[in-house]
């Protein structure tokens, strides 16, 4: 018997349970894929806590990769024994589970230099560092951004994408090791989030000018430092909301701290077009088997340790990318 993850009510990681699936046969549209490694992102917090709300009970997590073991009709994009890998929202809930069908509209086949674990640990983080790379401010050589939990899956990624395009790169973190670990990845400089005061170090690193773009996963705790951070007309990427969502926002502010901008971004507007989702797909697979990027795998867990895996996500005890191992 197949087994998912599911959720009965919203609430804390002890609202998810380890529970029996029956997986029946593909329909028109859809596949049935084994998973071999499935990906653990903040995002499902916000599913399983009720700010994303969905109908109850409910499947978790949109990102995972395998094998797909049959098509239903109609279907040409895959086939049977194809290896695969997949992110999205509301159209791959419930990747959490060992098997399950789903429509194959959004699986990317994988090329032979990427396993399926490091797919299941890069799919939503390269494709979202992808489009913060490529399609969301036209980023030049010499530009500097200032990048929130570089340490992160995340923020590891896209230090590296970052000094491909030749930019400096100021990464924030909470701790030494964290720390340690955003430099070997690309970042030029690192502020302790903890202990400096982040809007002035950055302005200190940049000669008083401010950063070019801020890219912002944290949300209330840290949108008014990141303002303060950016240059004359830069923009403020919000990604996320790990520390609660961002306040009301007097657009007079953006006036007042030098005609910047702000824009809150969601993967699947850049994913949606298949024509572009294959041309980030690609670029981003093509660093990830060149070695240009590495993808850092730093913590493995059972699925039917969920639960866990979510309290040492929100504890902030993560690093690098974190994944199921099926």
């Amino acid at each position: 018997m197949e087994h998912a993850v599911r959720f009965h009510k919203t609430g804390g990681p002890e609202v998810l349970c380890w529970e029996e699936a029956a997986v029946g046969s593909p329909g028109p549209g859809q596949a049935r894929v084994r998973h071999v490694a499935v990906g653990l992102n903040f995002a499902d917090s916000y599913f399983r806590s009720g700010l994303y709300p969905v109908p109850l009970p409910s499947g978790i997590g949109v990102e995972a990769a395998g094998v797909v073991e049959a098509v239903g009709e109609g279907v040409t994009r895959v086939a049977p024994g194809d290896r695969v890998t997949y992110t999205g929202f509301l159209d791959t809930l419930g990747a959490y589970c060992t098997e399950r069908i789903l429509p194959a509209a959004p699986l990317i086949r994988l090329p032979d230099g990427i396993s399926c674990e490091t797919a299941a640990a890069m799919t939503m983080r390269g494709l979202t560092s992808a489009y913060l790379m490529r399609r969301v401010w036209p980023l030049k050589a010499g530009d500097s951004i200032l990048l929130h939990a570089a340490a992160g899956g995340v923020g590891l990624i896209v230090s590296q994408w970052a000094k491909l395009l030749g930019l400096l790169v100021i990464g924030t973190v909470s701790s030494d090791a964290k720390g340690e670990l955003a430099r070997a990845h690309g970042c030029d400089h690192v502020i302790h989030s903890g202990r400096e005061d982040v809007a002035r170090r950055a302005r200190e690193l940049t000669g008083g000018a401010g950063v070019s773009v801020v890219y912002d996963g944290i949300g209330k705790d840290t949108f008014a430092g990141s303002l303060a951070s950016l240059r004359r007309r830069g923009l403020l990427v919000c990604l996320g909301t790990a520390s609660g969502p961002v306040p009301p926002l007097d657009i007079a502010q953006l006036a007042a701290r030098g005609s910047v901008f702000v824009t809150r971004p969601a993967l699947a507007d850049y994913i949606a077009d298949p024509v572009e989702k294959g041309e980030l797909a690609g670029e981003l697979f093509d660093h990830v088997a060149a070695g240009r990027i590495r993808i850092e795998i730093n913590q493995r867990y059972r699925l039917e340790d969920a639960a866990r895996a979510h309290r040492d996500l929100e504890a902030r005890r993560t690093t690098g990318s974190s994944i199921f191992v099926v």
